[in-house]
Formats: structure tokens, C-alpha cells, sequence
């Protein structure tokens, strides 16, 4: 596999050319065949499967950079591939390939006394551009989601997963030239040159949305500098409470894995809130995580491994750090979540209905959950085969942004030589 240059002298004129070529793609995907985005995605599964090999390789370069830069244990765990991460890729591909295709799909229709009958049916987006960082499979994951919506992309991943990306997407071509689709529909960015990203997020005239999957930092400059609408994928400061009706034993399952399963993916706990009437359960959960290797920055009334400080609400800490505190009742868990989230998950542990109808009413996260774990926060899980993120805003997408929701719509409008009085 022939390596893309890393830096290349006139970035402009680069980034100029891909949008064109994106653009013209999308008006090919536009109308294309079901049948071969479905046959596009399944030829990169079997690809990917296939150059394994290749892929490992190249994330072992990436694997060596990381270390090089310092990465953090969990950032690492972001970062890597083996046998059964690739696997998941190709499912993933596979899964997406295996939906029904959203576009043509009719949302709504109805008659008018005029005479008219008028349909609200799916439409391409256009052109799509995806910002993220470090987890190499957002490379599949987002081409696939991009292709079944009939959108082209434009991939921009983390220089820490500048190889793996290449590898990944070298499979995701095989598949589109299998199929007789355009190449250019599913583009990356080939430099780590981030004066490549300025130009995406102003490219107007080639790009229709930009979606960033990143951090704090990432999401904020996308937020700031972009000139193209965004769907904002911010930090995932996710919430547990757990209530003085929750369940012991699912309490400690559940925290457990919702913070140490993947502790650097955006769906892992990262502040425990705790019924003080619930205080003994609490404190022997929060004692599982530091047996477990967690570090635990505790509030008044908890033992932990360090004093939680007023920084450590509202902190995204994407490694094995959790804090916890206490709280007078489901009420005192609403209004630190409503202060400090970041609307992406919470979650509560309760087996009381009523408190858990409270807590879903007036908390406006982007996903809500009771009694599982927020690892659980992935449009894979939710039966979208992949995401190309989670949604934190509320125009237009919200949540695990798939296929359906990379979709726009027009409406179809039809009469009898039907005129307005």
C-alpha cells in the first residue's frame, strides 16, 4: 500500500480540488442504486477482511507515534486495532450494508382540497464533511453511513490515526470501484497538515454539513471557525445516579462497566452522583472502581483516592478517573446534571418508576437511560450497524447519527392541471 504524502505544499488548491470532486460525486450518488451502495459496502467488508494484514501494519506506525506523543493508556485503547476490532469494522460494514436504503423513502403524504398530493420524501444531504479524532474505524463508519445516505464525504481523521485511516479507506475505494460507484464519493484527507481543516470548514460551496467527532477542543474550533453548518458531536460528560431505590447488584455491574469497560470512548461514566440514602451503596461502588484501578475524586462524604475540587464536575476525563458525589434525592441529581452535562448521556439506577419518569422528563440529554450501562451509547448498539457520532445539539440530528439522519427531504407536489384561485 502506497502511503499519501503527510504534507503537501499548496494546500488550498488540495482542498479545492477534493471539494469539487466530492460534489460531483454527490450528484452521482444522488440517484444511485440501492443495490450497489449495498454491493459497494459489502465488496469493503470483504476488503478489510481481507487486507487485515495491512491494517494491522499500519496501526502499529500509529501505535509507535502515540507512544512517541505521550498518549495516554485510554488514548491508546482509542487508537489500536487487532483481529477482532477489524472484524467489527467489516460487520459494521456489512450491518449498514444489510438496511434499507433511506433514500426515495416517502416520510409523509397527504391530499389537499385542492386537488394537489403533495409527499415529503429523503433526500442527500450533499456533501459531508467528518472531522474526528484519534478511533480509526470512524474511517468505516463513516464512509459506510455517508454512502447508504447517497451523501459523498469528505474524511478528515486524527493525525494520530493517520495510517490506520489510510488503510481503512484504501478498503472503502476497493469497494466503491467494485460497484461502479465514483472513487471520489468517499474521500480523506491525505496530510496532517491542519491548515487542511480551515479550508474544509470553509468550503461553502462544496461542502453541505461538516459533523466534528472529537473532544472539547476539536468540537469548539469546528464551532467557531466553520463557515458550513454543524452537527455538533461534543464532549461526552456522561452522568450516573445512582438512586436509594436502585438494585445492589445492578448498581456495581453497571458502573463498573460504564466506566472501565472502554473508559476512552464518549459514552464511559464520568461523575457518579449518589443518593446520600444510598451512601453505603455508593461508597462500596466507588471502592469496585479503585479495586479496579480507577481514580476516584470524591466529594464531602465519600472516601476516594483523591478530593474532588470544583474542576472535576463537568470533566471529561477519557481515562480511569471518575468523580462521585453526593446528592439529597433524584432532584439534587437533575440539577448538578442540568449545571454540568454536556447533553449527551445519562443514566439512572432506580427500580423506582416515578423517579425514573422524573428524571427522563427533566433532564434534555440526547439519550437517557435506566438501569444499563452508558457504554451502551453507540448507534452500533442501537441497531444502526455504525454512527458517525452522537449529536449533543438538537437541529436537525440528535444522538447516534446514522443513515437516516444524514438524510434531508423535499416534498414531491403533484396536480391535474390544478390551479391556485
Amino acid at each position: 500500500m502506497k502511503d499519501a504524502p503527510e504534507d503537501l505544499a499548496d494546500i488550498p488548491a488540495l482542498m479545492l480540488d477534493i471539494g469539487r470532486r466530492a460534489k460531483a460525486a454527490a450528484a452521482e450518488l444522488a440517484f444511485a442504486d440501492p443495490a450497489q451502495k449495498t454491493a459497494a459496502l459489502t465488496a469493503a467488508a470483504a476488503a478489510i477482511r481481507a487486507r487485515r494484514g495491512e491494517i494491522i501494519a499500519a496501526n502499529a506506525r500509529d501505535l509507535d507515534h502515540g507512544r512517541e506523543k505521550g498518549l495516554s493508556p485510554a488514548m491508546m485503547d482509542r487508537l489500536a486495532l487487532d483481529e477482532d476490532r477489524i472484524e467489527g469494522i467489516a460487520l459494521g460494514l456489512t450491518a449498514v450494508a444489510g438496511f434499507d436504503d433511506p433514500i426515495g423513502e416517502v416520510m409523509a403524504e397527504w391530499d389537499r382540497p385542492s386537488g394537489l398530493h403533495i409527499k415529503r420524501v429523503r433526500t442527500p444531504l450533499g456533501v459531508i464533511g467528518v472531522i474526528y479524532e484519534s478511533r480509526p474505524n470512524v474511517t468505516a463508519d463513516a464512509g459506510a453511513l455517508t454512502l447508504k445516505a447517497g451523501n459523498a464525504v469528505i474524511l478528515r481523521g486524527g493525525s494520530e490515526s493517520f495510517h490506520s485511516s489510510q488503510a481503512i479507506h484504501t478498503c472503502l475505494v476497493a469497494g466503491l470501484t467494485a460497484a461502479g460507484l465514483p472513487e471520489d464519493a468517499i474521500q480523506l484527507i491525505p496530510t496532517r497538515d491542519r491548515a487542511a481543516v480551515t479550508e474544509l470548514l470553509h468550503m461553502i460551496d462544496y461542502v453541505d454539513v461538516i459533523v466534528p467527532r472529537g473532544g472539547k477542543g476539536l468540537v469548539g474550533l469546528v464551532q467557531r471557525e466553520a463557515r458550513v453548518p454543524v452537527f455538533a458531536h461534543l464532549e461526552g460528560i456522561v452522568h450516573v445516579y445512582i438512586d436509594k431505590a436502585a438494585d445492589p447488584d445492578k448498581a456495581r455491574a453497571v458502573v463498573m462497566n460504564a466506566k472501565t469497560r472502554r473508559p476512552g470512548i464518549c459514552g464511559a461514566a464520568e461523575c457518579l452522583l449518589i443518593h446520600r440514602d444510598a451512601a453505603a451503596l455508593g461508597q462500596s461502588v466507588l471502592d469496585d472502581l479503585m479495586a479496579a484501578g480507577v481514580t476516584v475524586h470524591a466529594g464531602p462524604g465519600l472516601t476516594g483516592t483523591v478530593a474532588a475540587t470544583e474542576d472535576d464536575w463537568g470533566r471529561e476525563y477519557l481515562d480511569m478517573d471518575i468523580a462521585a458525589k453526593l446528592v439529597d434525592d433524584v432532584d439534587g441529581a437533575i440539577a448538578h446534571i442540568q449545571r454540568y452535562s454536556s447533553h449527551h448521556t445519562e443514566a439512572i439506577l432506580t427500580e423506582d418508576d416515578a423517579t425514573a419518569a422524573r428524571f427522563f422528563e427533566r433532564i434534555d440529554s440526547a439519550i437517557l437511560m435506566r438501569n444499563a450501562s452508558t457504554q451502551f451509547a453507540d448507534g452500533g448498539e442501537f441497531g444502526m450497524g455504525a454512527e458517525i457520532g452522537i449529536a449533543t445539539g438538537k437541529m436537525h440530528a440528535r444522538g447516534p447519527v446514522g443513515a437516516q439522519q444524514l438524510t434531508s427531504f423535499k416534498y414531491i407536489v403533484e396536480g391535474d392541471g390544478t390551479v391556485r384561485p
